[in-house]
């Protein structure tokens, strides 16, 4: 008997070893910075979804006939976190390479929830298991700060004198190395607080919430459960495409 529980919590641990390993590799895997530019005036910031592959950059610079500047990094956070530079930090880096910002398009939030969820054991009780009936209390007041610091940053962009944002949200995830479908409930109530932040941002004349969720399927998302294929970035490279291509660029 002491054997078996022996085992099993050396298994357990393991596990936690390796998803921790998993998460830390993924989070510095980056495209490298693309800090200058066919235009320099617009730029990405963000986290992995952007930052992993480069797939999304990829596509929209063969539809604008340009390349943008790229400063999305896997891993990062809104602001601090275990990674950096955060999406905060991204933006500053961004106006001391080149000052004149007219748009950015970004997405932010999602590892600040993903990595306690799978690297901490769910501090804020993101997961959503069978038996609860919904999103804890806990999780939602998390959000909700974060919602804080998504108006802030866009507001501060807005007195710096960005005109446009194209804030991409979160699509559901899958089960896989990463992803858990048990977050699937906190990334909509994540994107209904993302959304509210864009439209409360009011010091940006021009800004945009993406949902992807109704456009990325499980045949989008890699094995890991989490970051897009090929044809999720595509997908994802159209609907911002969508809202870019009426900009000046």
């Amino acid at each position: 008997m002491k054997k078996t529980v022996f085992k099993s919590k050396f298994s357990m641990l393991a596990l936690v070893a390796v998803l921790s390993i998993t998460i830390a590799a993924c989070s510095v895997i980056t495209k490298p910075y693309i800090t200058n530019a066919g235009n320099n005036k617009i730029v990405n910031l963000g986290d992995s979804i952007f930052a992993l592959s480069g797939g999304i950059s990829d596509y929209l610079h063969s539809y604008a006939g340009k390349t943008f500047r790229r400063y999305a990094t896997s891993g990062a956070e809104f602001n601090g976190g275990i990674i950096e530079p955060s999406v905060a930090s991204q933006y500053a880096r961004a106006k001391a390479d080149y000052r004149t910002i007219d748009t950015i398009f970004m997405d932010g939030g999602g590892n600040d929830i993903l990595i306690p969820a799978t690297m901490y054991f769910d501090p804020y009780n993101c997961k959503v298991d069978w038996w609860e009936s919904g999103l804890s209390s806990t999780c939602k007041s998390f959000i909700n700060d974060i919602y804080v610091e998504a108006v802030t940053m866009l507001n501060q962009m807005g007195r710096e004198g960005v005109k446009n944002i194209i804030f991409q949200g979160y699509y559901n995830i899958k089960f896989g190395v990463i992803g858990t479908t048990a977050l699937n409930p906190a990334v909509a109530y994540g994107n209904t607080k993302l959304a509210s932040a864009v439209q409360n941002a009011t010091l940006v004349p021009y800004r945009v919430f993406i949902d992807p969720r109704s456009s990325i399927t499980n045949s989008d998302i890699i094995i890991d459960g989490v970051h897009p294929a090929d044809s999720g970035s595509k997908k994802l490279a159209g609907l911002i495409w969508n809202k870019l291509k009426y900009l000046p660029y």
